[in-house]
This record gives C-alpha cells, structure tokens and sequence, in this order.
C-alpha cells in the first residue's frame, strides 16, 4: 500500500468511526462504530468477542488474531489495540478514531504478508470509563498465564503543530524533549526499552519526528503516562508502550465537541501509521 492509499483507506475509517459514540448517552452511533469495526475486522478471519460488564450492560472488545510467517511457530503475539469509545458530546476524531483507522489499515496491510510474530489486533470499550475493557482483557490474559510479545496502545495519533511552543510536558520533561508539537511519541515500561529503541528507529527512517520515554514504576512517577490501554497491562506485568500524539498536551481540542476531523494533520497521520508499520515489521 503506498501513501496515497494508505491516506486514502485512514480517511474512510474516519470518516466512518468519527462521530458520537458513547456507549450510553450515543449508544447508536457506538453501536454503529462497533460493528463497522467487526465488518472491517472479518475480511481478514474470525472475530472474537471479549464481553465484560458494567451497570448491568455486557461490553465487548473485539479482536483478531492473524497468524505469523511461520504458523506452525509458537512465538507469543504482538498484541496492539486501541478503544473505540468516545466521550459525551464528542466525536472524537483524534480521540481515538485515529487509532481505530490505524488499528483497521494495519490489518489490511499485514493480513497479506504476515509478520515473524502472530498479531493480534483488539479494539477496546470503556476506555473513557477508566481503561475498562483493556482492564478486563489484561486481567484475563494472566489469569489465563497468556504471555505476549509486546502490547502496542494506538492512542490519539493525529494532531500535529510546526508551531513553536505548541507542545506541553509534565513538570521537568521539557528539558529534554522537542517544544513543537510535530512528533509522534512512544511512551512504554522499562521492559520495552529495546522496543522503544528500535520502533524509534524504524519510525524515524521512515521520516518521521518520533520521541520516546521509559515510564518506572507503571507509570506512577508521571501520571500521565498511564492514560490508555496499556496501563493496564503495565499493571499485569506485560511489557507494553502506548504510541501517542501527546493528548491535552498538544491538542486543544481533547475531549472536546471541536475534535473532529478537519482539526488533524491527515499528512502527520498517514505519515505516523507508515512508521507505525515499518516499526512493527521490524521487531
């Protein structure tokens, strides 16, 4: 696929998944999402449901496993997934419909020409209810002793400022970390740090800015670096990273009605999803 494709297949999925879909206050249009996402998902193989409850409603993360180079190996999957929710009021173009549409194009370039490891891709709910259904799967995947090669968080990936000063940090991190907001950052446990390396690397070849961080102590010493999906197999002892635009941090429109479409970089985008691929060949 080559980057007008690529652009042209991330611009269909958001336009179908950017739209108001809380599961209670828009539950058509989560509804609506969920399902695209499984019709999207099965033209590749069989989609599994993951259900989970909460306030007396089943929730259902979906997932699909494609098999590796070698399906008769062993080798554990590269879990990566990202939430299809969205707040109240807002159709969350950057968040995360971005890491859906990733999440569905890269099904459909690696579907054909399958990785050295199995893949495993898993859209997430209740992400905006506290990392519920990454909660729920993580909890479940060690209860079940299920080991993963790495789990890879696709959370808000394309907002993008060349302006100076248009990139925020916690406390102390500015010091060591670009001020214009035009990179695409991964931010993984210590465990991950050749990860981090290496996606970098793959991220950057590609032409695109990336930045990284190691997070201890599962992400206590900044909170703020466990604000997705993969806090919560941080929290199970799964070597896992989030790859991120950077959030409240960067784009003024989180959680916000204005989080739409016509607010992203679709360039800074495609661009970060080409690097994305690359990395994930690359492990």
């Amino acid at each position: 696929m080559n980057d007008l494709e690529l652009r042209q297949t991330l611009e269909q999925h958001l336009a179908e998944v950017s739209r108001e879909r809380d599961p209670y206050l828009a539950s058509g249009g989560h509804f609506y999402v969920q399902q695209y996402i499984r019709s999207q998902f099965e033209r590749w193989g069989t989609v599994e449901m993951h259900d989970f409850e909460l306030r007396g409603k089943t929730h259902h993360n979906l997932i699909l496993n494609l098999a590796g180079s070698d399906p008769n190996a062993a080798a554990p999957p590269v879990l990566i997934g990202a939430h299809y929710d969205a707040v109240p009021g807002c159709q969350g173009a950057d968040d995360n419909a971005t890491g859906v549409a990733a999440l569905l194009a890269l099904a459909e370039v690696v579907a054909p020409q399958p990785l050295t490891h199995p893949l495993r891709l898993v859209a997430f709910d209740l992400e905006e209810y506290g990392l519920l259904g990454s909660q729920a799967y993580a909890k479940l995947l060690r209860q079940q002793n299920q080991k993963l090669r790495l789990m890879i968080s696709l959370e808000m990936l394309g907002y993008c400022s060349h302006q100076p000063n248009s990139q925020r940090y916690p406390a102390k991190l500015e010091r060591f970390y670009p001020t214009t907001g035009n990179f695409i950052a991964l931010v993984g446990n210590l465990a991950t740090i050749p990860d981090l390396r290496r996606l970098s690397q793959s991220i950057r070849k590609s032409g695109q800015a990336c930045e990284w961080l190691p997070a201890g102590l599962r992400g206590q010493m900044v909170p703020g670096t466990r604000s997705s999906d993969h806090a919560p197999f941080w929290d199970q002892g799964y070597a896992a990273l989030m790859v991120t635009d950077t959030a409240y941090l960067r784009n003024p429109h989180y959680h916000l009605s204005s989080d739409r479409i016509e607010t992203l970089d679709l360039d800074f985008f495609t661009s970060v999803c080409r690097g994305v691929i690359a990395g994930i060949r690359a492990l």
